[in-house]
């Protein structure tokens, strides 16, 4: 990897007031703010509607769209949008789309009043699934024009105030939504479904941030693809195959529900453990997707669909992957990037549940977890960011990974002592710091991995990676916490990410990055 030289501290501090940079904090901020309106604020507000601690961490999977994102990545990458590409260019339209889409489906999730029953939960469901969705999409196109409207030297720095700009966004979605409701009327033991109404949609709105960026921001200008190359008859083709193949993953993920129900009492008999539910789930998914590539394998020999298309968006950026790097560095980047953030995410499912049933309050939440943490992790991300350039992005990616265990383990003194404010800015300070140094050296890290020949497709594929394991397992973090305690959840979460270290000691010694 080429070395990176700065004269002083100062000239790095200078290097954060460039245009790009600065794009990123706003650009950061729109994408903060979806995220916790699925997550932790979504968990608060079914909890508070008496919805079960199970069920509720079992929304985190609204949010898997961010895990499979690669999968219409090559859409985003390709298609041309009406009018609009024309108009704003090829990132900015497709991010113009996808951030009315978010704000479309938080809308959405405001109308909807989860206690009143079974069918409105669902409901509520299919909403923070269609926000998982578009949300992933405009990481999408805010990925790929992070990575071309900056040089290599840049995307450290430009991680970092997108990082900042991303939890502000968490901020507002997270402590403000938490605050905004509870001024409203609603606590717990005290719901209020009007109060969250509102909260949403003033959430919404908070999302003209990002609309008003993407208006006046420039189009990147590296890698311009001639998106004119195939007929308009042959994208319509492409983009009916990719609707095609969602309704065949749908229809048989309904379809195998009953044998995967009896599977999982069977299984779960047998073992007694609550991992079974997520053994058999997994093998649900695979079989749709296998279903899935049967179908596009089929239409492609009837040539009914654009087989040098199909290779263009898929395969090639995967192929170009494992040619620059070897198969066996290739996949052990692959593995390495599934787990670099197991530890973390995992427990940041359930944290919020835990501070609440420890005795905390949504205001002392929003005010330590949300705010004051806030702060600590975007210095951490200012400080990942600088040391990644002054020290190589290795050096502080193992640094991250070292502090994250051991943080991690701090909320097992937190689980003992119980209702200990003072405790808890010592977690939230450790905790939150290391998570934005280790981001910010991450995301500089699969930007160097980016080829900016195939920007969106394979960055949204790292990216995926980055979050498929840790929410798979976190959607089952309710569970395993009923089964073994918080205290024995937060030591098998820390110890999640102890093989991270050895598989970074390895990619240290073998790994070169090669010029894009």
């Amino acid at each position: 990897m080429p070395k990176i030289l700065i004269i002083s501290w100062q000239d790095s501090l200078k290097s954060f007031l460039r245009p790009q940079v600065i794009t990123m904090l706003f650009l950061g901020f729109s994408a903060g703010i979806p995220l916790l309106l699925i997550f932790s604020s979504l968990s608060l507000w079914l909890i508070e509607a008496g919805i079960q601690r199970s069920t509720v961490t079992y929304f985190s999977w609204a949010a898997l769209g961010y895990s499979f994102k690669f999968l219409w990545a090559p859409l985003i990458d390709r298609l041309p949008v009406p009018f609009l590409t024309r108009t704003l260019g090829r990132r900015r339209a497709w991010l113009f789309i996808a951030q009315l889409m978010v704000i479309s489906a938080i809308i959405l999730m405001a109308f909807i009043n989860p206690s009143s029953g079974d069918e409105q939960l669902l409901s509520m469901a299919f909403a923070a699934i269609f926000l998982g969705f578009s949300s992933a999409t405009q990481d999408i196109v805010i990925d790929a024009y992070r990575i071309e409207s900056g040089e290599a030297s840049m995307q450290a720095l430009m991680s970092s105030t997108y990082i900042a700009g991303y939890r502000l966004g968490m901020l507002a979605s997270g402590a403000g939504a938490l605050v905004l409701a509870s001024i409203l009327g609603s606590e717990k033991g005290s719901y209020s479904y009007e109060a969250w109404h509102w909260t949403y949609l003033a959430m919404a709105c908070l999302m003209l941030v990002g609309v008003i960026t993407t208006i006046l921001i420039p189009e990147p200008q590296r890698n311009k693809l001639n998106i004119s190359r195939h007929t308009t008859r042959q994208y319509l083709k492409f983009l009916a195959l990719f609707v095609l193949c969602v309704i065949i993953f749908i229809s048989t993920m309904i379809l195998l529900s009953n044998p995967v129900a009896t599977a999982k009492t069977s299984l779960a008999s047998l073992t007694g453990l609550p991992i079974s539910s997520f053994i058999i789930e997994a093998l649900r998914l695979l079989g749709s997707f296998i279903t899935v590539s049967l179908a596009v394998y089929i239409l492609s020999r009837f040539k009914l669909v654009e087989k040098e298309l199909i290779f263009e968006s898929y395969i090639d950026p995967v192929k170009d992957f494992f040619i620059r790097y070897g198969k066996t560095i290739a996949l052990i980047l692959l593995i390495f990037i599934g787990f670099y953030r197991v530890s973390d995410i995992v427990l940041g499912v359930i944290a919020n549940v835990f501070f609440q049933e420890i005795g905390f309050t949504k205001t002392q939440i929003a005010t330590v977890v949300k705010t004051f943490g806030l702060f600590m992790t975007i210095f951490g991300g200012f400080l990942g960011g600088v040391l990644t350039v002054r020290f190589g992005v290795m050096k502080i990616l193992f640094l991250g990974a070292v502090l994250t265990i051991a943080t991690n383990l701090l909320f097992m003194l937190l689980a003992s002592a119980g209702n200990d404010i003072v405790l808890l800015y010592l977690v939230i300070s450790a905790d939150n710091l290391s998570a934005g140094l280790a981001s910010a050296a991450f995301v500089a890290f699969l930007s160097n991995l980016t080829n900016v020949s195939f920007t969106a497709v394979q960055y949204a594929i790292f990216s995926s990676l980055m979050t498929l394991m840790p929410k798979l397992i976190g959607g089952y973090s309710g569970s395993i916490v009923e089964n073994i305690g918080y205290s024995n959840f937060f030591l098998m979460a820390s110890l999640m990410g102890v093989p991270v270290l050895f598989l970074l000691l390895y990619l240290n010694r073998h790994l070169h990055f090669k010029d894009n």
